[in-house]
């Protein structure tokens, strides 16, 4: 804490003295003091969510429309909770670059590190669109739609660096920029360098570490044509924070406790690091028709690498710092006083306590421990009992795209365009490092447990059964998921007088199919494919969607919009268990979406308004998890079908021009985003069957009025901004309500919860029933559990101003100025049972003390923190 303050301190000393050597006198124009604001504004936006935090859910891309205060904010003003735009996850909101669709095909989600860094090239020309507005590259998402211009030529002209200094996920960061814009001889060329860097993150354990580049080359042949071939990345290599429960950060006195670190040979060492690489090439062809058509390709080609390792372990004891049976409530009920609890427990109670109050040690992973684990466990040939293993995404995706925009009259523009992607997904898994160990086979050590050593069920790959695996091989799984799609849209806008109209259509084919690598024994002895290539699922989708907007005058304007879309499901979550078998989802169909939005907005010159109703439904959804289900005693996979969701909520936003250099901005939305039914849950074992020989289950799981999780719902803010003589100052009092943490299905399956109710009965703990005496299910064994929401202030200063060659700014941001550390900005319920299952007759009993399910694993908003960034624009 002391040092977060220092740090702050220390960058409101710089900035003063910066400041007061800025000459009374400047000739920055009002015009340039607003464009300097935004830009910082959605600077800081773009390094505090793209790509920084991959781990968390993905945010919505910030939504910017000039003729709405709060679309044209919220995602700015909101980013410090998580706000998502409307609760609607990354997959309902699309990214183009040159007019390129760039979701990635697999998960349906656009990766922000795939242009993290690159914050000064998509600020340099970017189209954004809200849900039911026209746009000139697609017919707009749900959730609305950006495009990103990388054009050499449109990149602002000159030269620009910057140095910042943060006690974020880096701590320093470089950025230089080069823009020659357009010369005379029909040449543009761009380049830009970003660094990133962290020794130590916000949490203890973690370290940050990017390079970002861009170069582009655009020539203009003629007054027709031009071409563009731009090439960026950004190779990162970072550690990241885990998820906690509220025990362990209160045992550890802190709030960004991380359990995925601890010391070896004295080093901070981290067991979840990413590697991340994303190396893109864009060529670009621009065909000037006429001066009423142009015609714009691209054709885009990516290849990503994405690591990720994890410890894993193999018939020892979890080494992981906080798993629950090292914690104080695995030995004493703190939450009932039943007749589990024992004198002998209370002890143990304490003593764990105590331990992990006192002992910083005992509150990280003890890497030399299991180095000397694995040693001894050389002498007897035994295989590793640690290790860690990473799992790999490597994706091959190429686009080619093209839109035609034609004005036909004066009052009628015309975009029809087309897509056509392919991505090939390699999904592996490699033995990372052996920590010290000899030999590691490739079989299934959660099997071993129920089936002989020569089992076929007990191999994971029985075209090289007992495989030795060495560091850099793979294991457990390796299959590659192969997609194709093709797409057309078009959008006409008629727009007189008073009236501004839009059409816009779609329609799009996809292709799905798995290609399994390795032969695996429980899928071969269940007679299921996992080898070679699946069948082809087919999809075909799209939709349709209009708006309106009528001007009465004095200010007074009205938008509706409304539309009706099929959309594919997505191959992450059309597979039932992707790691082992080519099976298909049960009953996979299209995802069926209606929307609507209803809008009002009101502009004088001295304030703008707008006030937003929307609706949007879903049905045929499917989710897919995987988890650790103890009631199977393994890893299942989990599919859920027939999900209706609904989306609905109200927007308001207002801002008042005070005085010539005061203005006050007010945003509120009151959301909600929930299922709208109980969804058949099919789930699979991964080890061992659930039921006879049957490695599958299917039943109904009871997640209707379930939230989308990890944003809030509601939120609340006010900004105070002063801009006068090269000063910009922005004062932000947001709040934050309604966060929900991700639910878990297993808590809710129906015979679970029969389960819990046995269990609860047979211990005479009434508060644990879920079941009540007519048979109807509690109401409280199905509520989703909720984060603490809050209220938090951030500050925002500058100063801008000319010197003789070029400009020069500095801006000092400040997030959470009043250190709230108690709000939650994330998290999720534990897929883990209270009670145990008694194969040999059926009965249900409960062994454990610890309550995973008063447990959940939580992220909090980080307390204060800051960026100084000088920047000099010459």
């Amino acid at each position: 804490m002391h040092t977060k303050l220092k740090l702050i301190v220390m960058a409101l000393c710089i900035a003063s003295v910066a400041l007061a050597q800025t000459p009374k006198t400047s000739d920055v124009t009002k015009e340039e003091e607003e464009q300097a604001t935004l830009s910082d504004q959605a600077f800081t936006f773009t390094e505090t969510q793209l790509g920084e935090d991959d781990d968390m859910a993905q945010s919505v891309s910030i939504i910017s429309s000039n003729q709405n205060v709060f679309a044209n904010s919220a995602g700015y003003q909101f980013s410090a909770g998580r706000y998502r735009y409307r609760a609607f996850t990354q997959k309902y909101n699309e990214v183009y670059i040159n007019g390129a669709p760039m979701n990635d095909l697999v998960s349906g989600q656009f990766r922000y590190a795939v242009i993290g860094g690159l914050n000064r090239q998509t600020n340099s020309g970017r189209e954004n669109a809200l849900p039911f507005e026209f746009n000139n590259f697609s017919m707009s998402a749900m959730a609305g739609s950006v495009n990103y211009d990388f054009r050499p030529s449109r990149m602002a002209t000159g030269q620009y660096a910057s140095l910042a200094g943060a006690n974020r996920s880096y701590q320093l960061r470089g950025i230089y920029t080069y823009n020659t814009g357009l010369r005379p001889d029909g040449w543009a060329m761009s380049a830009g360098l970003t660094y990133r860097w962290a020794h130590r993150g916000y949490a203890k354990g973690t370290f940050y570490n990017s390079l970002s580049y861009f170069f582009g080359a655009e020539k203009k042949l003629n007054d027709q044509h031009s071409i563009a071939l731009v090439t960026w990345g950004s190779p990162t290599e970072r550690a990241s924070q885990g998820a906690a429960t509220d025990e362990v950060y209160w045992l550890a006195n802190d709030n960004y406790y991380n359990p995925y670190w601890g010391y070896q040979e004295g080093k901070v060492r981290s067991s979840r690091i990413v590697h991340d690489f994303a190396p893109t090439a864009l060529l670009n062809w621009d065909w000037t028709i006429n001066e009423n058509m142009k015609l714009a390709t691209a054709f885009i080609g990516n290849y990503s690498i994405y690591k990720g390792t994890s410890l894993g372990y193999n018939g020892g004891e979890n080494p992981t710092p906080d798993y629950w049976k090292r914690m104080p409530s695995a030995f004493y009920n703190v939450w009932f006083d039943h007749n589990l609890n024992t004198e002998e427990g209370y002890n143990d109670y304490y003593k764990a306590r105590d331990l992990w109050m006192s002992s910083e040690e005992y509150r990280q992973l003890d890497w030399d421990r299991l180095y000397y684990t694995n040693r001894m466990g050389n002498k007897s040939g035994r295989d590793a009992q640690y290790y860690l293993s990473a799992k790999h995404t490597n994706t091959l995706n190429l686009t080619l795209a093209s839109t035609l925009k034609t004005q036909l009259s004066k009052t009628t523009a015309l975009n029809i365009g087309f897509s056509l992607g392919t991505t090939k997904s390699m999904n592996y898994k490699t033995m990372d490092d052996l920590l010290g160990a000899n030999i590691y086979h490739n079989v299934n050590s959660y099997a071993m447990g129920t089936y002989a050593p020569d089992d076929i069920r007990v191999q994971y790959d029985l075209n090289n059964p007992n495989a030795v695996v060495k560091e850099g091989d793979k294991m457990d799984y390796d299959y590659n998921l192969l997609v194709n799609k093709a797409q057309v849209w078009t959008a006409l806008k008629y727009q007189k007088n008073m009236l501004a109209a839009f059409v816009a259509g779609r329609v799009a084919g996809t292709t799905m199919q798995r290609d399994g690598k390795m032969r695996n024994g429980i899928a071969e002895s269940m007679g299921v494919s996992s080898y070679g290539k699946s069948e082809k699922a087919r999809f075909l989708d799209g939709g349709a969607k209009a708006g309106l907007t009528y001007n009465f005058g004095g200010g007074h304007v009205v938008t509706m919009g409304a539309g009706f879309e099929l959309k594919t499901p997505q191959p992450k979550t059309a597979f039932v268990s992707p790691e082992m078998t080519n099976e298909f989802v049960a009953n996979l169909k299209n995802e069926k979406i209606f929307s609507a939005e209803l809008g009002y907005q009101f502009a004088t010159n001295w304030m703008k308004a707008n006030l937003n109703g929307y609706y949007s439904r879903l049905t045929d959804v499917t989710e897919w998890q995987n988890f650790f289900d103890d009631d199977i005693s393994s890893f299942s996979y989990v599919s859920m079908t027939g999900i209706k969701k609904a989306y609905y909520g109200v927007e308001l936003g207002m801002k008042f021009t005070l005085t010539s250099e005061f203005s006050l901005k007010l945003l509120g939305s009151i959301s909600e985003a929930k299922n709208t039914n109980n969804a058949t849950v099919r789930y699979m074992s991964s080890s061992k069957p659930i039921e006879g020989d049957n490695f599958y289950a299917e039943e109904t799981v009871l997640n209707k009025n379930m939230r989308e999780s990890g944003t809030p719902l509601s939120v609340y803010g006010a900004t105070l901004s002063y801009n006068s003589h090269g000063w910009f100052i922005d004062l932000n009092a947001n709040y934050y309500d309604r966060i929900y943490l991700g639910y878990s299905p297993a808590y809710r399956y129906e015979s679970t919860l029969k389960n819990r109710n046995k269990a609860a009965l047979s211990t005479g703990i009434v508060e644990e029933r879920t079941i009540d005496d007519d048979g109807n299910v509690i109401q409280s064994a199905l509520d989703q559990t909720k984060g603490k929401g809050g209220f938090m202030l951030d500050l925002n200063i500058g100063r801008s101003y000319r010197l003789k060659k070029g400009q020069l700014s500095i801006n000092l941001m400040i997030s959470n100025l009043l250190n709230n550390t108690s709000m939650v900005t994330g998290g999720y319920e534990q897929s883990r049972s209270n009670y145990s299952i008694n194969s040999s007759d059926g009965g249900v009993n409960t062994k454990r003390l610890y309550r995973f399910d008063k447990n959940p694993k939580k992220y909090y908003a980080w307390g204060i923190n800051g960026m100084l960034n000088i920047g000099y624009r010459f």
